[in-house]
């Protein structure tokens, strides 16, 4: 049995999220302003989406993705590479927007500005240790396997 996401509306203009298609893997967010908001080049952003999330439980989390279309076509990103939605976090969702372009930007009310994912979070016990297994790799770090 699917899983079920609770959504509520905060606003009458809300547009609750949907997938685009059947084998979308994440749900549209819309922009819920009541004026177009202008993202200048280098300018960061926080536009609401109008609605709060349920959870089913700790065990899942929302996930906020930039759309690759603005990411690609406009440059417009989301200012914390990914949004985390916590199970227990019932305030609005919103979503920081960042334009790496060098041309303006606006939002328009209703415009789709990021997707959510829904994905299995693992709530692992984190205990501090004085050492930690030996692999081959080691402690080599970035580009230390190839290019």
């Amino acid at each position: 049995m699917q899983p079920v996401v609770k959504i509520k509306k905060l606003r009458e203009n809300a547009v609750i999220p949907k997938r685009a298609t059947a084998g979308s893997a994440g749900a549209d967010l819309y922009a819920c302003i009541e004026k177009d908001v202008t993202i200048c080049p280098g300018e960061l952003a926080m536009i609401p989406t109008g609605i709060a999330i349920e959870l089913p439980d700790s065990s899942m989390g929302a996930f906020l993705f930039a759309r690759s279309g603005l990411g690609v076509k406009h440059g417009i990103c989301l200012s914390n590479g990914v949004g985390v939605v916590d199970s227990d976090y019932r305030g609005e969702v919103c979503v920081g927007l960042c334009n790496v372009s060098d041309k303006e930007y606006t939002v328009t009310c209703g415009e789709r500005i990021a997707q959510m994912v829904i994905m299995p979070v693992i709530c692992a016990e984190l205990i501090q240790v004085n050492e930690l297994g030996a692999t081959q790799r080691g402690s080599g770090g970035f580009g230390s396997t190839g290019k």
